[in-house]
């Protein structure tokens, strides 16, 4: 989506479910993460990666799912509370990702025996051994890092 579009459409959300709270938007630059709502600033965020690269949908749906975490507190994590908030505002109340927002930003790439490909925004500082390999640490699924090729 282009950044006016979600911006249109993250104050619409705003205005028809946070009116007269204060409530503000702006993009962030998450890259392991899709939105944020702050309730100290009273501001919702979505990651620039994230809007560059998903659907109207998809955006509408972190959207609600940040406006659900305004509306039931900042205590409230992802309970009953927000999830009541959530079927208020029409959010799935589903996890919306599983990897990263902007992993092929990532800095560091890893490859286990097997050939299982790991990303890592930070050179990893101990050996970690391969998940999809085994449930726990496991020095034969040891990862190899090397430094990715530039974007």
């Amino acid at each position: 989506m282009l950044p006016d579009d979600v911006r249109r459409l993250a104050e619409g959300l705003i205005a028809d479910h946070l009116p007269g709270g204060g409530w503000t938007f702006a993009f962030d630059r998450a890259v392991r993460r899709a939105g944020a709502c702050h309730h100290a600033d009273r501001r919702i965020t979505v990651s620039r990666h994230l809007a560059e690269r998903a659907e109207e949908d998809e955006v509408r749906q972190v959207l609600l799912h940040e406006v659900a975490h305004a509306l039931a507190g900042h205590r409230a994590g992802h309970g009953p509370r927000w999830r009541a908030a959530c079927a208020r505002v029409g959010h799935s109340g589903g996890r919306l990702h599983e990897r990263p927002i902007a992993e092929d930003r990532a800095r560091w790439v890893g490859t286990c025996p097997a050939g299982h490909e790991h990303r890592r925004f930070r050179r990893p500082e101990r050996a970690l051994s391969c998940g999809v390999c085994s449930r726990r640490f496991d020095r034969g699924a040891l990862i190899t890092w090397r430094r990715a090729d530039p974007v």
